[in-house]
């Protein structure tokens, strides 16, 4: 929720309420929000009940949801990389690979998308639904467990091994086909998915501004391939030119130094809410 509130933020929507609220407000009187189970949002925006909403591919796959994709948005809970749904045993379980599992019990929260992939590579096992705390289950409870993760400290918490991963997924703007086809809700959700994937390009990036001699101008260039397409214009002061660009932030901390030694002055670097491209 945090993330993606914070998302929002960034492409110029304030969505504000209680953390227990699920029609929280935003600043925008064409829209109206509802927060919801991730694992709700496909099925409720195919039956036409929302026109669109975020939410995993993994939960659109296990509901099987005939919904639009927008636009993916590169996303997690703590990081950028992708969640993974993971087939996983006790460290110590004599299962190395998915065979092993022939006859045996797996617990999940995801049967659609475990029974799915078990069918797929031939090997028959008894799935059963999991309501949560689903790595405390295994082995007394079952022989194996299909769970997601991110980082995988949870499950090296528990002493949990990853047999193998089924699926990643992103969150991603889902649009149900009714409402695409409607002129005026499609334009306003397309517009909503530009600013969205406008604020998720700006996480990383950072803008650059400073000053140069114009004789040096060159050779910075050269020097500096993170620098490409900088924007250039002439000073008042004869002989120097302002340069403005847009980088990853985790370049700065390298190039700083250099800019200075090639004669750069007044060097700012500002944050970014949105680069589109």
């Amino acid at each position: 929720m945090e993330p993606t509130i914070s998302l929002f933020a960034k492409a110029g929507f304030s969505i504000s309420g209680s953390s227990r609220s699920y029609r929280p407000s935003v600043d925008d009187s064409e829209m109206r929000i509802r927060l919801l189970r991730a694992q709700e949002i496909s099925r409720y925006v195919e039956h036409g009940y929302l026109d669109c909403g975020i939410t995993g591919r993994d939960w659109v796959e296990e509901n099987e949801s005939n919904v639009r994709e927008v636009v993916s948005l590169a996303y997690s809970k703590v990081s950028s990389a992708p969640t993974r749904w993971v087939l996983v045993v006790p460290e110590e379980s004599p299962v190395r690979t998915l065979k092993d599992l022939e006859g045996k019990r797996v617990a999940t929260e995801a049967m659609g998308i475990t029974r799915r992939f078990f069918e797929r590579a031939g090997v028959s096992a008894e799935i059963e639904f999991s309501w949560g705390a689903t790595e405390v289950k295994v082995p007394d409870l079952v022989d194996a467990i299909v769970d997601i993760t991110e980082t995988g400290s949870s499950l090296r918490a528990n002493k949990l091994r990853i047999v193998e991963t089924i699926m990643e997924s992103y969150p991603a703007l889902f649009v149900g086909h009714g409402a695409w086809e409607n002129a005026w809700k499609r334009e306003k959700i397309e517009t909503l998915a530009l600013l969205l994937k406008g604020a998720l390009a700006a996480r990383d990036m950072v803008g650059l501004k400073m000053n140069l001699p114009e004789k040096s101008l060159k050779n910075l260039l050269e020097a500096l391939p993170a620098l490409r397409n900088p924007t250039i214009s002439p000073l008042a002061q004869p002989g120097w030119v302002a340069i403005e660009t847009v980088i990853e932030e985790k370049v700065v901390r390298e190039i700083v130094p250099k800019l200075k030694m090639l004669g750069a002055e007044g060097i700012i670097e500002y944050p970014l809410n949105k680069v589109v491209y």
